[in-house]
């Protein structure tokens, strides 16, 4: 991650109000620790993790809390991911408290996503097809 990167993912955990800043500072942390070789950056308004450019995992505020994300995520056979995509294979989890987040869960999922990809960088080009990377 580059240091720009790590400014604009800052500002926007910033700009949440408590307890959404700790919640997202929280994931950020465990994302880039874990998500070592991803890249990141703010895309489409939210911090999102990429590998070779296609979309691993990001959270954002919205109504319900924080939301944690993963592309592949309804792959994933974990019961806490209970917010799955309609149209896709993602899965997430929203959070209202730092004390909701389970580390050693978040970390299995990271894992996870690491070796279960679907391929969302090329959606666009296959006309809103999903195929399986990994």
């Amino acid at each position: 991650m580059t240091s720009s990167d790590l400014v604009q993912i800052k500002q926007y955990n910033y700009n949440l109000s408590e307890p959404f800043i700790s919640i997202s500072e929280t994931l950020a942390a465990l994302l880039t620790e874990h998500l070592s070789e991803a890249t990141t950056k703010i895309w489409h308004g939210h911090p999102v993790w990429f590998i070779e450019g296609n979309p691993i995992a990001g959270y954002s505020q919205q109504k319900q809390g924080i939301r944690l994300m993963f592309w592949s995520g309804a792959d994933f056979e974990e019961e806490s991911l209970s917010v799955k995509g309609k149209k896709f294979k993602d899965a997430s989890v929203f959070f209202n408290e730092v004390g909701e987040i389970n580390e050693d869960e978040i970390i299995r999922w990271i894992e996870k996503s690491k070796v279960i990809q679907w391929d969302y960088k090329n959606l666009i080009k296959r006309k809103g097809i999903l195929e399986r990377l990994k």
